[in-house]
């Protein structure tokens, strides 16, 4: 197995590059899958993305994003037209962001209906997916609900843990509702492990970055190059293996530093940290396999980056053939 065959591009990692560009890119550097977002897709225009992703040969490993089923209506109208979209794109899963207390937007400013009653919260995100599940059913799209840090509670997401989302997951077959495995948002949970054995056949996604270390002060910009961080991803990738998921893994990151880099540079230091801190588990599991020599691309800047990951790097490229 080569680290190829499961990567997939989140379009978020390379966030300047527009649908077309990143498509082109997926397949200038033989990648065979994309993680889509809704206002890039709509940029692009829905119709003119599904032909450009089929034309390429590429697999929609997920679209994101819905949710935000804490505000007085649930959002059920935008939620709707998003599995609509998932539907036309074919996407393996719409990933669902639960969303916050009412009344806090994301970022935090308060408005109308603002509220500390983080119960009735939660209960709003079960209402709005027994709404949505029969829709999205209805249209062959698979809900993947996937869990923020703590940190993002109050502004994004009321499900702070795996085994919170799975709680509610449970209630509907594997098929129609899953759960998104995310290393940044899961990885300081003790009971993470246990809760992906729990998972097995539902989860929908997993999607892989680094919790770097101090956080900027935008902590939604937190997240790393696999190895600029502090997660340990050989247990987390194993354990989402030994839970059956097959599916396609994405590189999922959210920084100013990596976004300013040439995207190029970027999706080849991504397929060689895939391949160092990723794929070995995979290929460990299956017995055998081997990565693929990605050729050239620097170590991604970072506050938390020292000389030494710096360093480290090079030695990536050493290894990424091996």
């Amino acid at each position: 197995m080569t680290v190829i065959e499961r990567l997939s591009l989140n379009q978020w990692t390379t966030r300047c590059w527009s649908v077309r560009e990143a498509v082109d890119g997926c397949v200038r550097h033989g990648i065979p899958a994309i993680g889509l977002w809704r206002e890039a897709v709509a940029k692009q225009g829905l119709a003119a993305t599904a032909k450009l992703v089929t034309d390429a040969g590429l697999r929609v490993s997920s679209l994101c994003r819905g949710g935000f089923l804490t505000g007085p209506d649930r959002g059920l109208g935008d939620n709707r037209a998003a599995i609509d979209e998932a539907a036309t794109l074919g996407a393996a899963c719409l990933v669902l962001v639960v969303g916050g207390l009412p009344g806090v937007a994301p970022g935090g400013a308060r408005g109308p209906g603002f509220s500390r009653d983080l119960a009735d919260a939660r209960a709003r995100v079960a209402d709005g997916l027994t709404a949505l599940v029969p829709y999205a059913a209805d249209r062959g799209v698979r809900l993947a609900l996937e869990p923020l840090h703590p940190m993002y509670c109050a502004d994004r997401a009321v499900l702070s843990t795996l085994g919170q989302a799975l709680d509610l997951a449970e209630g509907y077959p594997a098929e129609q509702v899953g759960v998104v495995v995310d290393t940044f948002h899961l990885w300081w949970d003790p009971e993470v492990l246990t809760q992906i054995a729990r998972a097995a056949g539902r989860i929908a996604g997993y999607q892989v970055s680094d919790f770097l270390v101090p956080l900027p002060a935008d902590t939604l910009l937190g997240r790393g190059m696999m190895g600029d961080g502090v997660i340990d991803f050989a247990p987390l990738t194993a354990a989402v293996n030994a839970a059956g998921y097959r599916g396609d893994i994405e590189v999922e990151i959210f920084n100013a530093d990596i976004w300013a880099t040439d995207p190029d540079e970027v999706v080849a230091t991504m397929k060689r940290r895939f391949a160092r801190y990723v794929n070995g588990c995979l290929a460990g599991a299956k017995g055998g396999g081997q990565d693929v020599a990605t050729g050239g691309g620097a170590s991604m800047p970072s506050g938390a980056e020292s000389a030494d990951r710096r360093g480290g790097d090079a030695a990536d490229l050493g290894g990424a053939g091996g």
